[in-house]
């Protein structure tokens, strides 16, 4: 058996080992902390020195983007100018396994100065940090998981995890939705995914519709001439509600049937009545599911009071490569 395979199994248990011992340990304390976050009318300024550090740039990313404005402050930095970026409406989250990083204790009297609140996350609330802090969220003693325990591993799972907690719960807190992702994140996967149906759907010349009332032949010239050939057309009656839907399959099953003269049947003989249909305001994503949970290529897109807005069709939801 390879050893390294073990070593590695061993690593990993030991830091989920840590995180059991964190999410044991969250109380009223992190209660606390929860509400002078939610409370607060400046930023979370997060800081911590080396690979604590990265876990507070980490967690002030997930602030930022989750509804809470922050900002990293680099304790070295800190000391040589950019306490200025700290305001008395400010809260500090600190980061320090030891609770004893000098280049933090150092900069922690002119927070004081400032007045912004400080809360630790650090090992111990007797630790120096701790002491000057004004909420401690303690991660109890934590053994590194690699050889001799002098890198930090296990700490830094524990810190990344009780740091999204917070992140995520005031997220909860301010009940900051997809549609708030939505702005904070246009760009990218997340971004696409977070489009909506009003910002993709077929409008114009390129949504297809006629009248209640008119032909199946008229049906078939309005899909053909198109823009895009949707291969289906809704159909509205005078005040624009959607009151039927008209597809190419349905055109196939009505050749199959005899269809003999499209210029003599009715539209209203032929297409689906009460059709299916989507708000402009649902999510991509849950437009492309639908899109599969039904096996259908097309949902008209209609508003609160049913009048017909545009048509979505998957491959403008599979050109944006969501599925």
């Amino acid at each position: 058996m390879d050893q390294r395979l073990e070593r590695a199994r061993d690593i990993v248990e030991r830091e989920a080992a840590a995180l059991r011992m964190v999410a044991e340990r969250i109380g009223p304390t992190f209660s606390r902390a929860l509400d002078l976050i939610l409370a607060l009318r400046g930023r979370v300024v997060t800081a911590g020195m080396g690979k604590a550090g990265f876990i507070a740039q980490k967690i002030s990313a997930t602030l930022a983007s989750t509804g809470t404005p922050s900002i990293f402050l680099h304790p070295a930095e800190a000391i040589h100018g950019d306490l200025g970026r700290i305001d008395p409406t400010d809260l500090v989250l600190a980061f320090s396994k030891s609770g004893e990083t000098q280049e933090l204790l150092v900069m922690l009297p002119h927070v004081k100065t400032v007045g912004a609140t400080i809360v630790s996350i650090t090992q111990s609330a007797t630790s120096t940090l701790g002491r000057h802090s004004d909420l401690v969220l303690e991660l109890g003693k934590i053994d590194e998981a690699g050889p001799y325990g002098l890198a930090p591993s296990a700490s830094t799972t524990a810190m990344l995890a009780l740091g999204d907690a917070l992140a995520l719960v005031v997220q909860e807190g301010r009940k900051f939705g997809p549609e708030d992702f939505a702005r904070f994140h246009p760009g990218g996967d997340l971004g696409r995914r977070l489009m909506k149906v009003g910002e993709l759907m077929r409008t114009g010349d390129r949504n297809p519709h006629l009248r209640s009332g008119t032909t199946v032949l008229e049906a078939i010239g309005v899909m053909t001439r198109t823009p895009g050939r949707p291969g289906a057309t809704s159909v509205v009656d005078a005040n624009g509600r959607l009151v039927g839907f008209f597809t190419d399959g349905d055109l196939r099953r009505l050749i199959e049937r005899g269809l003999d003269n499209p210029r003599a049947r009715s539209i209203d003989e032929a297409m689906t009545k009460n059709p299916r249909s989507i708000s402009p305001d649902t999510f991509a994503l849950e437009a492309l599911a639908l899109l599969h949970q039904y096996a259908i290529d097309q949902l008209p897109v209609v508003d609160g009071d049913g009048r017909l807005l545009g048509l979505l069709d998957v491959q403008d939801l599979l050109n944006l490569k969501i599925g």
